[in-house]
C-alpha cells in the first residue's frame, strides 16, 4: 500500500515536471516566435523607409530637374495646396539665344532618318549649353525653356535675395553682366560643335532686364516659367537682332557701359 502511493506521488510529481518543462518551452518557443516576428518587422521597416528615402529622393532629381531647386524644395516640403505658386521680383535680366540657320540645316530626308540626325546635332548642342549652369560662376543663372532652337534663360530669380541686397544698382548689373558672359561662353561652345561637325551655326542674341512675375503652372506637367514686358522684349530683342551678335534695349546698354562693356547703338 505504501509503495503504492509512493508510486503515485512519483508519478503525479513526474507529470507535474513534464507539465512545467511543457510551458517552459511553449513560452520559449513563444518568446523566439515574437522576437524573430520583431525582428523581420522591423527589418521589413527598414527596407520600406530605405526605399521611400530612395523614391523621395528620386521625386526630389526629378523635380529639380523640371523646376527650379528652390521651387522643387517648395513644392516638396509643402502640403497640397491649390494655390497657385508665383513669386514677382523687381530687376531680372532675360535673355534669348536662337540658332536661325539651323531650320536651313534641319532636313528630313532619308540621308538624315527622317530629321533624326538633326535632331541629335541640336540636343547635343541644348545639353551642352546646359552644361555651364552646373558651373558655380553661372549658379544664378536659370534655364527657362527652349523653344525649338532658341534657349531662353534668366538671372536673378532667386526668392529673398532681392529684399536683402544693399545695393540695387550693383544687383541689376550682376544680373545683366552675368547673362553677358555666359552669352559669350555660348557662342564659344557653338563655335567648338561647328568645327566638329562642319556647320556655321551662328547664334543671335536678345537681352534685356526688369521687373517679371514668375511661377508654376499646370498640374499633371507643371512647367516654370516668367511672364512682363520684360519677356516680352527680350524675345524681340532676338527675332529683329543680327546673328552673331548681343542686341539689347537702351536701359540695359547703359547697365552694360557703366560696366565697361561696349555698346553699338543701331539706331
Amino acid at each position: 500500500m505504501c509503495i503504492c502511493f509512493s508510486l503515485t506521488i512519483d508519478l503525479k510529481g513526474f507529470l507535474l515536471l513534464l507539465l512545467v518543462i511543457a510551458v517552459l518551452h511553449t513560452l520559449d518557443r513563444q518568446g523566439e516566435y515574437v522576437a524573430r516576428t520583431d525582428f523581420l518587422w522591423k527589418a521589413k521597416l527598414k527596407v520600406e523607409q530605405e526605399e521611400v528615402e530612395t523614391m523621395r529622393g528620386i521625386n526630389k532629381i526629378l523635380l529639380e530637374n523640371i523646376l527650379p531647386a528652390h521651387v522643387a524644395t517648395h513644392f516638396l516640403h509643402q502640403e497640397r495646396s491649390t494655390e497657385l505658386y508665383h513669386e514677382s521680383y523687381s530687376c531680372v535680366a532675360v535673355m534669348f539665344a536662337s540658332i536661325p540657320n539651323y531650320k536651313e540645316f534641319y532636313d528630313e530626308t532619308d540621308v538624315n532618318k527622317q530629321g533624326l540626325e538633326c535632331l541629335r546635332l541640336l540636343n547635343e548642342i541644348i545639353c551642352d549649353f546646359d552644361k555651364l549652369l552646373l558651373k558655380p560662376k553661372f549658379s544664378g543663372i536659370e534655364k527657362i525653356k527652349t523653344i525649338a532652337s532658341t534657349y531662353m534663360c534668366a538671372s536673378g530669380l532667386r526668392p529673398g535675395k532681392e529684399d536683402g541686397a544693399m545695393d540695387e544698382k550693383h544687383t541689376e548689373e550682376h544680373n545683366v553682366t552675368i547673362l553677358v558672359e555666359f552669352a559669350i561662353a555660348l557662342m564659344s561652345i557653338l563655335d567648338s560643335i561647328n568645327r566638329e561637325s562642319f556647320q556655321r551655326f551662328r547664334l543671335r542674341i536678345g537681352l534685356n532686364h526688369g521687373p517679371v512675375i514668375a511661377g508654376v503652372i499646370g498640374a499633371q506637367k507643371p512647367q516654370y516659367d516668367i511672364w512682363s514686358n520684360t519677356v516680352n522684349v527680350a524675345s524681340r530683342m532676338d527675332s529683329c537682332g543680327v546673328m552673331g551678335r548681343l542686341q539689347t534695349t537702351e536701359n540695359t546698354a547703359k547697365v552694360l557701359m557703366a560696366a565697361g562693356y561696349e555698346c553699338e547703338c543701331r539706331g
